[in-house]
């Protein structure tokens, strides 16, 4: 059975484009691959963190993963600072990487843009990323197309790690979402859907209430003419509403342009809340029941337990090929 990782950083509550854009696929693949899940509050700490706030967001994420669906008899769900392999591997890689080529890094660049200070972590993010990925000769890595750049470069530190010193990494191929995946902001559509757009009516997160849920969608920007027809380049509005019903109510783009014809976007958009709403109930009420529970601390435990055994016996063939450590007399 091939093997997939993937991370997600515990940066606040999750919203719709997160869940339809990855989380909802990792259902799916859980069934079909050996899933390793983490919470990489490592590379959270690139940029200042309240201490407070990153705990409590590690746990909310952890408990998002649950009441989506991620079942842990299934799949490896851990929490990245609890598997000390991982900062370990980082400073391996980092150790075959190349300043140029981090510093080349897109999001490097982006995000270091006009600051006078930005810490080294930033700059060293893509080797601990590599580490996640490498630990656990992992396959496929799903990700997004702004992660695409970091995973070639993992494949070209597992590469030369290969020919400098032992052949022991796996190269992983790059697994982009479905087409339609991405959801986009419901105030300016041409944006990808973010949590840190200041106008809250931009998005939807997985705890939103009835109410909220109903008034952002009914305010959803779309267009003029009242067609409900999915043309993503002149009418991206109502294409981003069309691709979020059909996530969440399972019907195609083709079904629903059918299903619409002749009736007006407030048809349409009241459809649409009830939809979303269906989808959101069952995940809120798994979520609440595992905020607080010792049953996420256990699930936690044992994802811990069994990602430290993969990841330490990675590690171990790491340190053997780099010469670390000391070779015992027997």
């Amino acid at each position: 059975m091939k093997t997939i990782f993937s991370g997600i950083q515990p940066s606040g509550v999750i919203h719709l484009g997160n869940y339809i854009g990855a989380m909802k696929q990792f259902i799916e693949l859980q069934n079909e691959y050996n899933c390793y899940f983490c919470i990489v509050d490592e590379h959270a700490i690139t940029v200042p963190q309240d201490r407070l706030q990153l705990r409590k967001n590690i746990r909310s994420l952890a408990a998002f993963y649950i009441a989506v669906g991620i079942d842990p008899s299934k799949a490896t769900l851990f929490i990245q600072s609890e598997v000390p392999a991982h900062a370990q591997a980082g400073w391996m890689l980092q150790c075959v990487s190349y300043i140029g080529e981090l510093e080349r890094m897109t999001q490097f660049k982006d995000k270091s843009a006009g600051k006078e200070a930005v810490s080294a972590g930033l700059l060293t993010y893509p080797p601990l990323m590599a580490a996640d990925i490498l630990l656990y000769s992992t396959d496929l890595v799903p990700v997004g197309e702004d992660q695409t750049q970091h995973l070639e470069l993992t494949r070209d530190l597992a590469e030369r790690f290969n020919k400098k010193y032992l052949e022991i990494f796996t190269l992983p191929e790059i697994s982009l979402p479905k087409s339609g995946a991405r959801v986009m902001s419901l105030q300016d559509p041409k944006k990808k859907m973010s949590k840190s757009d200041p106008n809250q009516k931009s998005f939807i997160t997985l705890l939103d209430d009835p109410k909220q849920v109903e008034k952002k969608i009914k305010s959803a920007v779309t267009d003029s003419d009242g067609i409900v027809k999915y043309d993503k380049e002149n009418k991206p509005g109502i294409s981003n509403l069309l691709s979020i019903y059909s996530a969440l109510g399972n019907q195609s783009i083709a079904e629903l342009e059918a299903k619409y014809a002749g009736k007006n976007y407030g048809v349409f958009k009241t459809d649409l809340v009830e939809v979303v709403n269906n989808a959101l109930k069952p995940i809120q009420d798994k979520y609440y029941q595992l905020i607080e529970s010792d049953e996420l601390d256990e699930i936690l435990d044992e994802g811990a337990a069994r990602a430290n055994q993969v990841a330490g016996k990675m590690l171990k063939k790491m340190e053997n090929a780099m010469g670390l450590g000391r070779k015992r007399k027997r």
